[in-house]
């Protein structure tokens, strides 16, 4: 009964699978490619206006130019086309022009004119004529043309001699208008294909242009634009586009006049023609076709779209593929889960009591965890206490090291005074039975009492100056406050104090810090540091040696950083105790006066306190380099952290 039913579920679901297939096939697919169709002929269509828009905005510009002077000359016109770069940033047009209307009694003059202009040429236009030859009662003559070259055959064309251009001049002179022309055959184009020129008029300046008679009585000519609207299209539309899509263009005629029929003469564009790249034109897809009309310059253009089968409009297979084994897998499983459905019945009790069991596991390791938490605590006060005994027993380590230091000049100073004072009395007693004393026998006495106060001087210096850099040590040590100090009489202060265990370890010991290294942080840390360090090379780096050697280096890092070095040629660590030397509790001499914190101490202080950080290196039997960068002095953030 239960397979059955499986049966039957993936039955329904292969069904259900297909009828999904055929509608993703005939009708979705089908959207998609009429909506991709639809956006590609809207972006032609509308890349086409906008790039047409920008030339006749620049018509729009040389026409203003005219405004401001209505005679501009040929090396005016140069420079203002020159400026306007719209070859560099537009391109797509063939040239920019001036054409002049000449009354037929004033062309021999004009003709003579342009031979004698030198503005751009030194030698003029002496070859300069009007083509076609033609007698009429008004010329309309193209005067300037930018670039020349390549234009020379439209310098000097007669255009009241070609119908096609004089039904297009008549239209603009009378409406004031930009007016392009019909579909021609550019005289300056040898290769015969479709162009048309758009023109607008130029008038005198202060002349009355409301009505059509006064617009023809103000005209002077018309500044043009010519174009090849293959070259045209080419920077419209994009060329691996035309591989999926086939656009053709084709003149409507004047949009106040009867369109002409379509036909070779009517035809602007085919992209057919034009297609970039070698790959076969494939088939136009059925119904997959539109058109519009544009306005341009008083015209209609009528754009044809038609998409070609392919990969942009083709039907994709693979989202159907993807739908079948997504709806195969999915029917599949449903009928697992029907067959399954007893089974789960039978584990769902099992669940039920793995869960309770699982409920008393999660009790009894939730009661480890707060065992484990009083135990973390008590650990953590544990570490408390020993580096506070840690920091103490430093502390009684350098007063047993200062009061040491300090038996040799006090006993010196002791014996010194005993002496003079003998030394004294026997002088009173040789006063008294002498009744008198040789010269000599006083500047002896004068000079032994000179020598025994110049030894009681020295050895209270010494002792007065081991005092006091104990004093700044245990002080600094004890309060944590913070001042301005200089590193290097922090460091004398603390190898004073290490003087005794120094010479027992026979440790040559050399300083290199410049005087004007001064921080403004905690010299009782600082202090602390370089003690737990002198401390670790003396029981750990020295350990076995009748002598080493010590060496502490300090340099500024910068305007704010400072480096200080200390370096051992002791018997240096293996990469495993490199790599746990900041370990709490971790010593190479347990039980024989390592406590395993001394640099777990350091780290802290150098990277809590005086925020600065802290490399170890070290080879074995080589020695250990130990290098500390700290900031000159501590921000505020710093301070409140």
């Amino acid at each position: 009964m239960t397979r059955g039913r499986g049966y039957l579920a993936f039955f329904v679901g292969i069904c259900l699978t297909a009828w999904t297939c055929y509608f993703v096939i005939e009708e979705q697919q089908k959207m998609q490619v009429r909506a991709s169709f639809q956006h590609d002929t809207e972006k032609v269509a509308r890349d086409t206006q906008n790039r047409l828009q920008i030339y006749f905005d620049t018509l729009h510009g040389m026409k203003g130019l005219y405004a401001v002077n209505d005679s501009i000359d040929r090396l005016h016109f140069h420079r203002f086309i020159e400026e306007l770069k719209v070859d560099r940033r537009y391109p797509g047009f063939q040239a920019l022009q001036f054409v002049r209307m000449v009354p037929e009694a004033q062309l021999p003059a004009f003709v003579e004119r342009v031979r004698r202009d030198t503005a751009l040429e030194p030698e003029g236009y002496p070859n300069f004529h009007v083509h076609p030859a033609s007698r009429r009662a008004v010329h309309y003559i193209i005067e300037y043309t930018e670039p020349l070259k390549g234009n020379e055959n439209a310098f000097g064309l007669d255009l009241s001699a070609l119908p096609p251009h004089l039904k297009a001049l008549e239209l603009g002179r009378d409406s004031g208008e930009i007016v392009a022309t019909e579909r021609i055959t550019l005289v300056q184009d040898a290769s015969g294909e479709p162009g048309f020129v758009a023109r607008a008029p130029v008038y005198r300046n202060g002349m009355p242009l409301e009505t059509t008679a006064q617009r023809r009585e103000a005209l002077v000519g018309f500044v043009a634009i010519v174009f090849r609207v293959n070259t045209l299209m080419r920077e419209v539309i994009d060329s691996a586009l035309l591989e999926h899509l086939h656009v053709r263009i084709e003149d409507g005629g004047f949009q106040n006049g009867r369109a002409p029929a379509p036909g070779v003469d009517t035809l602007l564009y085919d992209s057919d023609g034009r297609v970039e790249g070698h790959q076969e034109r494939a088939d136009v897809v059925p119904g997959l076709a539109t058109s519009t009309v544009m306005p341009v310059g008083q015209r209609n253009w009528i754009i044809k779209f038609e998409g070609r089968s392919g990969g942009r409009y083709g039907r994709s297979q693979l989202p159907v593929l993807l739908i079948a084994i997504v709806g195969v897998i999915i029917s599949a499983l449903i009928a697992l889960l029907l067959v399954a459905n007893r089974r789960e019945s039978d584990a769902r009790h099992g669940l039920e009591f793995s869960l309770k069991e699982l409920e008393l596991q999660k009790n009894n390791v939730e009661m480890a965890r707060n065992d484990l938490a009083r135990v973390v605590a008590t650990l953590k006060q544990a570490q408390s206490n020993l580096q506070t005994s840690e920091k103490m027993a430093s502390l009684g380590a350098l007063v047993a090291g200062v009061a040491h230091e300090l038996n040799t000049p006090i006993g010196n100073s002791l014996l010194t005074a005993s002496a003079l004072g003998d030394m004294v009395r026997d002088f009173e007693r040789r006063l008294k039975e002498d009744g008198g004393l040789k010269r000599s026998a006083l500047e002896n006495h004068l000079n032994d009492a000179r020598k025994a106060c110049d030894i009681m001087n020295s050895s209270l210096t010494r002792a007065a100056d081991l005092i006091t850099s104990f004093k700044q040590v245990a002080v600094d040590q004890a309060s944590g406050q913070r001042r301005r100090f200089r590193l290097d009489e922090v460091v004398h202060d603390t190898l004073a104090t290490y003087a005794a265990q120094l010479r027992r370890a026979s440790c040559t010991v050399t300083v290199d810090v410049p005087a004007d290294i001064v921080f403004d942080s905690y010299p009782g840390s600082l202090s602390q540091v370089i003690s737990n360090l002198i401390g670790n090379a003396l029981l750990h780096g020295f350990d076995g040696r009748e002598s080493g050697a010590l060496a502490i280096i300090a340099r500024r890092e910068g305007p704010d950083l400072a480096m200080m070095q200390l370096k051992d040629n002791g018997i240096g660590m293996t990469d495993v105790v490199l790599h746990k030397i900041f370990d709490p509790f971790f010593t190479t001499k347990m039980g024989q006066g390592g406590s395993g914190l001394g640099m777990n101490i350091v780290y802290n202080i150098v990277t809590g306190v005086l925020k600065g950080t802290i490399r170890v290196e070290s080879v074995p039997a080589e020695g250990t380099s130990v290098t500390l960068v700290l900031p000159l002095w501590l921000e505020e953030e710093a301070l409140q952290a």
